[in-house]
């Protein structure tokens, strides 16, 4: 059995190493920079209440759930809803040379549109690059609904697209 201050040691430990993949994963789930650190804490806080409990080997999967279901969680506050910006406040400097970053822009601001369940379906799928099984597992899912919530966010994303791409002389 480990004592209190290697449980604590070996959580520090996996944080410095995990935090800022959670954070990034945080921050495509909520498209808020400020959310996602939010979301990060709480979720490193439920870990670690339970840290002694968890498989060394399956934290980062373990702790990636947490971070899913934190954000799902966070989505239905009333108070974060009402936190959000308005969709007609420029959210990228205009005139942007570099097409890239544009493309990445748009692409996390198509993300930003869709439903809380779809959003992390995708993240955790295609950004993550986590296999449908565990996709499902950090979701606490069935594989059938990954594929069904994958084609519809795709679907949906690619209308998204399609309508914020600019005019082209």
């Amino acid at each position: 059995m480990k004592s209190k201050e290697q449980q604590e040691a070996e959580f520090r430990s996996f944080t410095q190493a995990h935090r800022g993949t959670l954070r990034r994963q945080a921050y495509l789930l909520s498209g808020d920079w400020f959310e996602a650190d939010d979301i990060v804490q709480k979720a490193l806080a439920k870990a670690f209440s339970v840290w002694r409990r968890v498989d060394p080997v399956g934290a980062p999967a373990y702790v990636r759930r947490i971070v899913v279901n934190t954000y799902l969680s966070h989505r239905r506050l009333a108070w974060v809803r009402r936190e959000r910006t308005d969709d007609d406040l420029p959210d990228r400097p205009a005139g942007h040379p570099q097409e890239d970053v544009d493309v990445k822009l748009a692409v996390v601001a198509a993300l930003d549109r869709l439903p809380a369940r779809q959003r992390a379906t995708l993240v955790l799928r295609y950004w993550e690059d986590l296999s449908v099984e565990d996709t499902a597992a950090a979701m606490g899912c069935t594989a059938g609904t990954v594929k069904s919530q994958c084609a519809k966010g795709l679907a949906k994303m690619r209308g998204l697209l399609a309508e914020s791409e600019p005019v082209r002389a």
